[in-house]
């Protein structure tokens, strides 16, 4: 037995591969070790925001602004990693505000 789709002309068209993201590949990578050193970041004024509320009593409103607007920014840059959404965040795109 023969194959005669060859010989009936049938030409398979095999879909085009896409191209490996290695710029994508690096921005994540980039973007990885920012959220690193921003996690870090946000345990660090949680620190200083529970040493200023022991001593005052209260809360820093900067502060707490500041980090919202950090964990906000560690979101969108996890986001961007784990292919949630394609936008760059900062440096690159804005820098999230909290209003």
């Amino acid at each position: 037995m023969t194959d005669n789709h060859a010989a009936d002309g049938d030409t398979q068209v095999r879909p085009a591969r896409t191209p490996f993201p290695f710029v994508r590949l690096f921005y994540a990578l980039g973007y990885g070790v920012v959220a690193w050193v921003v996690i870090h970041l946000v345990f660090f004024l949680a620190l200083v925001q529970f040493v200023l509320f022991a001593v005052t009593g209260r809360l820093n409103e900067e502060l707490k602004n500041f980090s919202l607007s950090l964990i906000q920014y560690l979101w969108e840059l996890l986001a961007f990693v784990a292919f949630v959404r394609d936008e760059q965040p900062f440096p690159i795109g804005p820098f999230p505000t909290h209003a």
